[in-house]
């Protein structure tokens, strides 16, 4: 992993214990109904978000979420919806939250945490021993103090999270690529030695013994020498006792570098020395069916292992990813759902992904730009049978406001910033027929595209 910008509860009366009945079964449904989750007169809808759809297969499905971008109301609709765990990009990496010895600095990654919790979500923390994104004053340290300052790193950050953090990358991308299977240079492995892992997973569990300890790494979602090499080094630690829960995979996917034939079988022999294993960085370049096809094998790969607990996709936004040109994440540049989002849900047994069979798609583009405001157009596409009539939800982030809108009937939420769109006199539309609604808003100050929701159609 390259330093990215992108960059885991007395007897009543009849009468009473009916209405009682009533509360829960209402109680239920509304927390469903908050977690992307419908049903109608008993009868269970699948799940239409992503991580309500990984709920009920027992994982988790989270993103890597950036600071800097949670005031952008586009990118915190979509976190808040679709997903349930949030691994910080780079707020928690040793340069964020000990850039002088001694001297912590959590207010970023705190930031993300307090959202995460907020919203119910898992927290999956990234990362505590890793060789980049180091301050420089870590690197030139003797053996001796690099020692005491690398547990003491772990120590104090993972306690000052403790109970927050679901699981920790304790170590990050200690082995070598190629077929050596050797270890990595780093300040770590070059003054501890090979020691310095089973340090550091120690130190970890006293620090807080209630996280899950993963180590992770990159290519090495197949059989090849890295996977084998952090396999043997898995398979010592359960040996001897070291502390070790889940192993965790990047998985990015580039047409040089695909989804491998063995991915599965590779998480599987990792999962039968008697570890978790996660899909933690994941983003696959592409666009399209090719796209989805691979979001779908990975998707069922995990689905296929039971100990794999979780996806996380590396990433909110394409626009925001730090392989950006290669399109890799399930929204676009606009937050619009894409094909590969679909075929997520899809293989998650959801349904209502907004693309490929749903009852209508909703596609963005900006069709005038000055300097205090911008035109927008949405068109509606039905899917393969006719509708009647559509609903879609335009977001924007303030302090931009809609002026104007045309070929619709608008309505607002109490801020003034989600605008739900219902046709004005166009929503019948046959199969594969499009129409379209647009509308002006207001910069004041920021130009960012708004967020379109998911359609609805009847």
């Amino acid at each position: 992993m390259l330093t990215r910008t992108r960059t885991d509860r007395t007897v009543t009366p009849p009468p009473r214990r009916s209405r009682a009945r009533r509360a829960l079964v209402f109680g239920v449904a509304s927390l469903l109904a908050a977690a992307g989750v419908t049903a109608l007169a008993g009868t269970a809808v699948a799940a239409s978000t992503l991580g309500a759809a990984a709920a009920e297969k027992g994982r988790y499905f989270g993103t890597a979420v950036a600071a800097n971008h949670l005031g952008e109301a586009a990118y915190a609709s979509t976190l808040d919806t679709e997903f349930n765990s949030v691994t910080p990009e780079n707020e928690m990496k040793w340069d964020a939250v000990e850039p002088s010895r001694n001297s912590f600095s959590y207010g970023s990654a705190d930031q993300i945490v307090s959202h995460a919790q907020s919203k119910g979500m898992k927290v999956r923390g990234h990362t505590l021993v890793w060789h980049s994104q180091l301050p420089g004053w870590v690197g030139g340290l003797g053996a001796s103090d690099l020692r005491t300052a690398m547990n003491n790193h772990i120590t104090q950050v993972m306690q000052h999270y403790k109970g927050k953090i679901h699981s920790w990358d304790v170590v990050n991308e200690a082995f070598q690529d190629g077929g050596s299977g050797a270890r990595r240079s780093s300040p770590f492995q070059d003054r501890l030695g090979d020691g310095f892992i089973e340090e550091a997973f120690r130190t970890a569990r006293t620090a807080d013994p209630a996280a899950k300890l993963c180590y992770n790494d990159y290519n090495t979602d197949g059989v090849n020498a890295k996977s084998t090499a952090v396999y043997n080094l898995v398979k010592d630690f359960k040996a001897r006792g070291v502390p070790i829960d889940c192993v965790g995979f990047q998985s990015h996917f580039n047409s040089a570098s695909p989804v491998p034939g063995d991915y599965r079988a590779n998480l599987q022999r990792f999962a039968d020395l008697g570890v978790d294993v996660q899909i933690t960085e994941l983003d696959i370049e592409g666009s399209g069916t090719a796209q989805a096809t691979s979001y779908t094998n990975v998707v069922n790969a995990c689905l296929g292992v039971s100990r794999c607990t979780g996806i996380t996709v590396w990433g909110v936004t394409d626009k925001y990813s730090w392989r950006a040109s290669g399109t890799p994440l399930l929204f676009d540049g606009n937050y619009a759902k894409k094909a590969a989002y679909t075929a997520v849900l899809t293989a998650l047994g959801g349904s209502g992904g907004g693309g490929g069979g749903a009852a209508c798609t909703v596609t963005y583009s900006r069709t005038n730009d000055w300097s205090d405001r911008f035109n927008g157009q949405v068109t509606v596409t039905a899917g393969s049978t006719a509708i009647t009539g559509w609903t879609t939800t335009v977001t924007v982030t303030s302090p931009q406001k809609i002026s104007t809108t045309w070929n619709g009937t608008p309505s607002w939420d109490s801020s003034g910033n989600v605008m739900t769109m219902r046709p004005n006199g166009n929503g019948s539309l046959a199969a594969g027929a499009s129409t379209s609604f647009g509308f002006t808003v207001m910069k004041n100050g920021n130009s960012s595209a708004p967020a379109i929701g998911s359609c609805s159609a009847s």
